[in-house]
């Protein structure tokens, strides 16, 4: 049986055990009424945990408090809306949310929702009242922004001081940067170029227009707020739920599991543009490149969408004030129909564009290639953001089959050694990374699978052809995960290849399956329920160890800009524990690479590094600075802490200054494109040179090309003792 078979088979098992169980209490959605579609969306929900979680946990009085704890955190994380009375008052909820959920009752919600709506309104009133105000930055006096511990405020008066210092904090800010501006104005085309026409402004006018930006800032900020409706605070309540079960179980709100699914394909249907609501306006952002709008070119980035007409209607829809994500549904659409927006251009004239809506890929989302010439050798290098995967269709387009191609595409180029490029790649589809794997070796096992109370199974590849059998180095760092660490793992334990990254990488080692709600629900039209991401299973490397926790340890440690920030499972909230079960049989890579041989070169070289002990040095620097939580107020002491910190941080400009001697080229069938395409152009040429600044891939060819030098050598005194 094929791997996706597998994984299609045991998807198909838990909905219909799933769905059976569920038959003999499930609801129609005629059964409530719309306020009370909330009830049924909880009664799903705890049902599908409690029946198809990996490690399901006990709902009662201790869940309930995490549960409580992390929600009122996830409402109003900075403090700036609760009062103290508030807190006494949903303090008696701490203990029965267990009982609520088992009841689809939903009070404890629909209480602190209506006193956030009412707190924030206030809060709108106390920022305004405050920012018309000026700031006095003479004052000493000091912002704390330990958020976690600062307690909640007692009273009005309280919560207007709270309100002020932060709202005097971020003005301060901007004033700094003001100020910079003007010195730099003034300065003219240099520092010995003074312009003696400029008119320099007073400290009391830059204060007002340092408080102006803020103004802006918090009014785009309550604007958002007041887009938000009652169903995407319920989403927060559910996910305060949903999350006590593991940080990777997650409810999706019918736009959020949209935006999921063309996150994993990489593609959708629509105009190809990024749009952004900008007060009450929706304004385009960003053209993807190759989109409908892309070749069209009527459309710039900073046009204001003010209606929306479908080709079957004859009434234009206003979206003025409309919410984003309501104002998108109109927008996008299915491939070859057209819609026509009536847009107000940059220079304030009104036209009306028909476009007609295509297949938009979202090229930033697909894996890239490059080649490159090392002391005579072509070496090639193959950047995968994430394992994406048409979940509708396998066959479509996805990231083995991309990766296969890109192999040989290289290979035509004369490539010897091969870089693949995980780093900050999240993971994704299960299926596509055991395809992958079996692309460097003839067969075997990829991966073990483990559901609660079911015998394991082994993912493997049973396809023995291969698509590279030469010298192979991943790279990963802390924040490569899930699908990324069972290839690294694989890929180690077969001696296959060199892992080259950090001291380990992130720590997933838990598969999630996405079930649509909807299907829990009889003769369910209207009512659209979203879905459920939902902790199923645990995979294993084949030698038995978890990746979960522990993730995997690079072959060759590397410190980076990650190294001691907190970004790991271990550091999220309950995570699963890691364990081991059986290894399973399999072959160690039988080939003349002399592999612990250079690593043990590489961990020399790396040992040595001046650019790495400086990253390093930089990275614990970069933690000093974020743990710091009191902050001065008073201008000449908050300006005096950035030129310190400017000052030690120039010992770091050398890290951006780091450039080896290697050029990365496009491929031919790459080349054609960018000819064609000067947002494409502008990209690559970017990436590659990224790539002449990283110590990381320079490493990575240096470790190849040792390898290739140890086949020769390894080749010959075998045919020498043959």
């Amino acid at each position: 049986m094929q791997p996706y078979d597998i994984m299609k088979r045991n998807y198909k098992i838990l909905m219909l055990v799933l769905l059976m169980a569920f038959a003999s209490c499930s609801f129609t959605t005629k059964t409530f009424n719309d306020p009370d579609k909330d009830k049924m969306l909880i009664q799903i929900i705890t049902y599908v945990l409690e029946r198809g979680h990996f490690d399901p946990k006990t709902v009662d009085d201790s869940f309930s408090q995490e549960v409580y704890l992390d929600y009122l955190e996830n409402l109003d994380p900075l403090k700036r809306y609760f009062y103290e009375s508030d807190i006494k008052e949903f303090d008696k909820y701490k203990n029965e949310i267990d009982d609520q959920l088992k009841a689809y009752d939903i009070s404890f919600f629909k209480l602190t929702h209506e006193r956030l709506l009412k707190r924030m309104a206030e809060a709108k009133e106390i920022q305004q009242a405050i920012l018309e105000k000026p700031f006095d930055f003479s004052k000493e006096e000091i912002f704390n922004s330990d958020y976690e511990n600062l307690p909640y405020v007692k009273s009005k008066r309280q919560m207007k001081e709270r309100w002020r210092q932060q709202l005097k904090y971020n003005t301060l800010s901007n004033f700094d940067d003001k100020i910079s501006e003007e010195e730099l104005a003034f300065k003219g085309n240099g520092a010995n170029e003074l312009n003696e026409s400029f008119k320099k402004k007073s400290r009391v006018e830059i204060e007002a227009e340092a408080r102006e930006a803020t103004r802006k800032s918090f009014e785009e900020y309550f604007d958002f707020t007041a887009d938000l409706e009652q169903k995407d605070y319920f989403s927060v309540y559910i996910n305060a739920i949903v999350e006590e079960f593991d940080p990777h179980t997650f409810y999706f709100a019918p736009q959020d599991k949209d935006r999921f699914d063309t996150a994993m394909k990489g593609s959708f249907e629509g105009i190809g543009a990024r749009l952004q609501k900008r007060m009450d306006n929706t304004k385009i952002v960003d053209i993807i490149s190759g989109g409908p709008v892309w070749r069209q070119n009527k459309i710039e980035v900073g046009d204001i969408i003010l209606k929306v007409r479908q080709e079957d209607e004859e009434e234009a829809v206003n979206i003025v004030g409309m919410r984003l994500d309501d104002a998108i549904k109109l927008i996008k659409g299915p491939k070859g129909s057209k819609v026509i927006l009536t847009m107000k251009k940059i220079d304030g004239t009104v036209e009306d564009i028909e476009i007609v809506r295509d297949v938009v890929e979202i090229e930033e989302t697909y894996a890239k290639s490059s080649k490159v010439e090392k002391d005579g050798k072509t070496f090639g290098i193959i950047n995968l953001p994430k394992f994406y995967v048409d979940f509708e269709n396998y066959n479509k387009r996805n990231a083995a089959s991309d990766i296969k191609k890109e192999i040989e595409r290289l290979k035509a180029e004369g490539m010897e050694g091969l870089v693949l490029d995980l780093r900050n790649n999240g993971g994704g589809s299960l299926q596509t990374v055991v395809d992958m794997a079996g692309l460097f070796i003839k067969d075997g096992p990829i991966v073990q699978v483990r559901s609660t109370g079911e015998p394991k199974e082994v993912l493997a590849d049973t396809d023995k052809s291969i698509a590279w059998d030469g010298p192979l180095v991943i790279l990963v760092n802390e924040l490569s995960a899930s699908a990324s660490e069972i290839l690294a793992a694989a890929m180690q334990d077969y001696k296959r290849a060199i892992v080259i990254g950090s001291k380990q990488t992130y720590g997933k080692g838990t598969v999630q399956n996405v079930i649509d709600l909807n299907r829990m629900v009889r003769n369910n039209k209207d009512a659209d329920m979203g879905a459920l991401k939902l902790t199923t299973q645990k995979f294993y490397r084949i030698n038995g160890g978890s990746t979960q926790l522990e993730g995997v340890k690079s072959d060759v440690v590397v410190p980076d800009r990650y190294s001691f920030i907190d970004v790991g499972e271990k550091d999220q909230e309950n995570p699963l524990p890691w364990d081991q079960i059986e290894p399973v049989d399999y072959a160690i890579w039988n080939s003349y690479f002399d592999y612990d041989g250079t690593i043990k070169k590489s961990k020399e070289r790396m040992a040595n590094n001046e650019q790495l002990k400086l990253i390093e040095e930089s990275a614990k620097w970069v933690k000093k600075v974020r743990d710091v939580e009191t902050h001065s107020l008073n201008y000449e002491d908050y300006k005096q802490k950035i030129e310190r910190n400017e000052e030690y941080a120039k010992r770091f400009d050398k890290i951006a200054d780091y450039k080896t001697d290697l050029t990365f080229k496009s491929l031919p069938y790459e080349l054609d494109l960018v000819a064609k395409d000067t947002v494409l152009k502008e990209k690559r040429k970017r990436w590659h040179e990224t790539l002449s600044k990283d110590v990381y891939v320079e490493e990575a060819l240096n470790v190849l090309n040792d390898l290739k030098l140890t086949y020769g050598i390894n080749k010959k005194v075998a045919e020498v003792k043959d």
